[in-house]
């Protein structure tokens, strides 16, 4: 190779690392896709808009939301993973099935090595609601009319291997009882399941909270460490005698790659967006509450979170084989 060459060579990779530097400073120069990997409509997908709101005023450019149901909250991601370039104009809103599903059974991504972490947000108040006209009125109820009726009670959730699935099945192992779950694809589901009565329960997080505003569905008990502020006089798994807290924790990431000054963009705008007082007000509506993690806390918390899952998929024998 000639000197001229060389110096060639060696000046176009300054020019390629020059241009990828000014790439992540101008980021973003389009709209931004978030992945909500939930229905439109329900306690996820209301909040996630509020937060996207805000970020984008804080980045400059429009957030669109796009809603890709399905497999537990993992066809979005898993979506991503496998087609979105990591440019920082696709991201998605990663929830815990993201981790847990490899766990159950064969899947497209590894949580390990296909996303780039970017911030972690908040997390749900999961509950148990049954219609209004059931007869049941109080979590008691359950447990004696399943003991009497195994596996005749039915419950609606929003998929198989989500929080709400393995926490259900961790309740009845607990009470000594058999369920039947019944999955669906997120809360707009499961609150038309239960309040037509095609399913006897349902489990999920607050978008039933109008419904039980409303009187149409009773809600059972929650799943919180602490009583609801705004349902005070319903019990917590603890005082029902379970000794169990599930909130299903969530962030965001983008796929494997993405340029660390663009995934710092992102994050300071999304930490940012959850001090805005229209994001603190919706996620109060929906008992939501902040749970901040920079991106290096995330990227622990996503190999805490993955053996604590494994513990618990191996106690339920729900181990892939």
């Amino acid at each position: 190779m000639t000197g001229r060459n060389r110096f060639t060579i060696a000046i176009a990779a300054v020019g390629m690392l020059i241009s990828v530097a000014a790439g992540a400073q101008e980021y973003p120069t389009k709209p931004i896709t978030l992945i909500v990997p939930w229905p439109a409509g329900g306690s996820t997908d209301i909040s996630m808009r509020a937060i996207a709101e805000s970020a984008s005023k804080i980045l400059g450019q429009p957030i669109a939301i796009d809603n890709k149901a399905g497999g537990g909250g993992t066809v979005g991601p898993a979506t991503m993973a496998a087609a979105a370039k990591p440019d920082g104009y696709t991201i998605a809103q990663i929830p815990v099935t993201v981790f847990r599903l490899p766990l159950m059974q064969e899947v497209s991504w590894d949580p390990a090595k296909d996303f780039s972490y970017i911030v972690h947000l908040t997390g749900y108040t999961f509950g148990i609601t049954t219609s209004a006209e059931s007869q049941f009125k109080s979590w008691k109820d359950v447990v004696d009319f399943a003991k009497a009726n195994p596996g005749k009670v039915t419950y609606a959730t929003p998929g198989t291997g989500t929080s709400l699935h393995i926490g259900m099945e961790q309740i009845a192992g607990l009470a000594g009882i058999k369920l039947t779950q019944v999955p669906f694809k997120g809360g707009a589901e499961t609150n038309a399941a239960v309040l037509g009565q095609h399913t006897m329960l349902q489990a999920d997080s607050t978008g039933w909270r109008p419904l039980v505003d409303a009187g149409k569905l009773k809600l059972l008990m929650v799943w919180t460490s602490a009583r609801s502020p705004n349902f005070p006089d319903v019990p917590t798994l603890k005082e029902l005698g379970y000794p169990m807290v599930y909130d299903s924790p969530f962030g965001i990431a983008g796929p494997k790659g993405m340029d660390p000054k663009i995934v710092a963009k992102l994050h300071d705008a999304f930490k940012k967006a959850l001090d805005d007082p229209a994001v603190v007000a919706t996620l109060a509506k929906f008992d939501m509450v902040p749970n901040y993690k920079n991106t290096e806390n995330y990227k622990k918390f996503v190999v805490e979170v993955t053996e604590s899952e494994r513990k618990v998929i191996d106690s339920l024998g729900l181990t892939k084989k």
